[in-house]
C-alpha cells in the first residue's frame, strides 16, 4: 500500500511502530528517525524479518532543513510525528514544503511556555488546503480515540450532546514511589497547570488540582480523579454543536500527588533556566533525567487503564446518557509489543490514523481535529487492532 516515515522512537512510537509491522499491507515500508539513530537500529533489529521493509535515519526534529531532506530521501506517503510535542511545527513545515500528509498526538507547545492550544496548528490550515495535502491532529487516545468516540456518539445516538466529561484512569502499579507513565517533563508540565473546563461557552479555570471526585470504573473499582485542561476540550467545544459543557479528569494516587507537591516546593517542576556550577540547566529537565525513563516501566507495571467518555443529550426529544470506554492491560501491552498500557493506547491510534490516511478511508486537504473526519472505520479499527471499545446506556454520572 505505502511507506511512513516515523519521527520519533521513545515508547509510544515503539507500539506504533509493531502496529504498522504487523499490518503490513498497508505499511509496506517504514523509515524509523529520531535524533539517536542507535534507538532506531535497535528497535529495527527486533521486528526485521517479517513483510515490511524497514530503515533507520538520524534527524534533529527541530530543524526543518534536515526534516525536509530526510523526506525527500524517503519519499514517504506521510509523516508520523511521535516526537515531542515542541517540534509539530518544524515538522508541518518540511511536510508542507514536500507535499506530504502529517499526523500527529499531541498539539503544539512552546518549550519556553507550559501552555498547549491548537492555534499555532490550526494557523497552517488554508497552507495545506493550498498544497493538497492533510494534517491529521491528535491520533492518540486523549487526545484521538475521545474525539473518535464523541463523533460516533453524535452520529449514532444523539441528536445533540450537551454535557461530556472525558475520565482517564490508570490503575497500574510500577512499583516506584514516583515515576510518571510518559514523558515526565511533558506529563508533569501538564499536570501542575492551572485546570480549565468549558461551559456555557466560556473558559472556567481552576487551580491545580482543585476540583476532585471519586468515580467506580468498570474493571477497576473507585479512585480519586481531578479535573485538568486537557488539549481535545478545544477542539471538541468548536466541532461538537450544542454542546454546553466538556469536562477532563485524570486519576491520581495520594503518592504521586505527594512527591509531585514536594518537587513543585523546591522548584525542580520549573522550566525557568538556573545556573548550576556555571552551567545553566532547565529544573524539570534535570528531574526528568533522574526519573525511571517510562519507557522502562513496561515489565514492572500491573493493572488496568479505563479511558472514556459520558455524553448527556438529547435523542428524538428524549434524555439519554451514553458511555464509551476502553479497558487495557499493562500485562497484556507488555506480551504482545514490550510496552505497558499508556504507551499502547497512543500508539495503535496513531497507526490507525496512518491507515485512514493511506487508505483514503479519510481524505481532504486541510489541517483537521480527529473527530472531523467519519468515526465508523476508526471505530471498526480499534476492535481490530487491540482497542476493544466498551459501552454502557446506564453510566455513573459525575456531578
Amino acid at each position: 500500500m505505502g511507506k511512513a516515515l516515523i519521527i520519533g522512537c521513545g515508547g509510544v512510537a515503539s507500539v506504533a511502530i509493531h502496529k504498522c509491522v504487523q499490518n503490513s499491507e498497508v505499511f509496506e515500508e517504514i523509515c524509523i528517525a529520531s535524533r539517536t539513530k542507535s534507538k532506531c537500529d535497535d528497535l529495527k533489529a527486533k521486528l526485521d524479518g517479517g513483510k515490511t521493509i524497514i530503515t533507520t535515519a538520524q534527524v534533529d526534529a527541530n530543524h526543518v532543513d534536515e526534516l525536509i531532506a530526510l523526506i525527500n530521501e524517503v519519499q514517504p506517503d506521510i509523516v508520523m510525528n511521535l516526537a515531542l510535542p515542541y517540534q509539530d511545527l518544524p515538522i508541518m513545515d518540511a511536510c508542507l514544503a514536500t507535499k506530504t500528509n502529517y499526523l500527529d498526538t499531541a498539539n503544539y507547545e512552546p518549550e519556553d511556555t507550559a501552555k498547549f492550544e491548537y492555534k499555532w496548528q490550526w494557523a497552517y490550515r488554508e497552507r495545506f488546503e493550498e498544497a493538497g495535502i492533510t494534517a491529521l491532529l491528535g491520533s492518540g487516545f486523549d487526545p484521538g480515540v475521545t474525539g473518535v468516540f464523541s463523533a460516533y456518539a453524535l452520529k449514532h445516538h444523539f441528536d445533540e450532546i450537551e454535557y461530556i466529561d472525558i475520565l482517564d484512569c490508570n490503575a497500574g502499579d510500577h512499583g516506584y514511589p514516583f515515576a510518571t507513565n510518559f514523558n515526565p517533563e511533558i506529563n508533569i508540565r501538564e499536570v501542575s497547570a492551572n485546570g480549565r473546563y468549558w461551559k456555557e461557552g466560556e473558559w472556567i479555570e481552576t487551580k491545580p488540582m482543585e476540583i476532585k471526585r471519586v468515580y467506580h470504573f468498570p474493571e477497576i473499582g473507585e479512585r480519586d480523579m481531578y479535573l485538568l485542561y486537557h488539549e481535545e476540550l478545544e477542539s471538541l467545544a468548536v466541532n461538537i454543536p450544542g454542546l454546553k459543557q466538556i469536562r477532563f479528569f485524570m486519576t491520581f494516587g495520594e503518592s504521586y500527588l505527594t512527591h509531585l507537591k514536594c518537587l513543585e516546593n523546591v522548584g525542580m517542576t520549573s522550566i525557568e533556566p538556573i545556573m548550576f556550577e556555571g552551567k545553566e540547566i532547565i529544573p524539570l529537565q534535570f528531574l526528568k533525567a533522574v526519573l525511571p525513563d517510562p519507557a522502562s516501566l513496561g515489565p514492572r507495571t500491573k493493572g488496568k487503564t479505563n479511558i472514556g467518555c459520558i455524553f448527556r443529550g438529547k435523542k428524538d426529544g428524549k434524555e439519554k446518557t451514553y458511555y464509551l470506554y476502553n479497558v487495557c492491560d499493562h500485562e497484556e501491552c507488555y506480551k504482545e509489543v514490550g510496552s505497558q498500557a499508556v504507551s499502547y493506547t497512543t500508539g495503535v491510534p496513531a497507526m490507525i490514523g496512518a491507515v485512514m490516511l493511506m487508505t483514503g478511508k479519510w481524505n481532504k486537504p486541510g489541517v483537521y481535529n480527529i473527530e472531523e473526519f467519519d468515526p465508523d472505520p476508526f471505530m471498526e479499527a480499534l476492535n481490530k487492532w487491540g482497542l476493544p471499545w466498551k459501552e454502557s446506556f446506564h453510566p455513573e454520572l459525575v456531578d
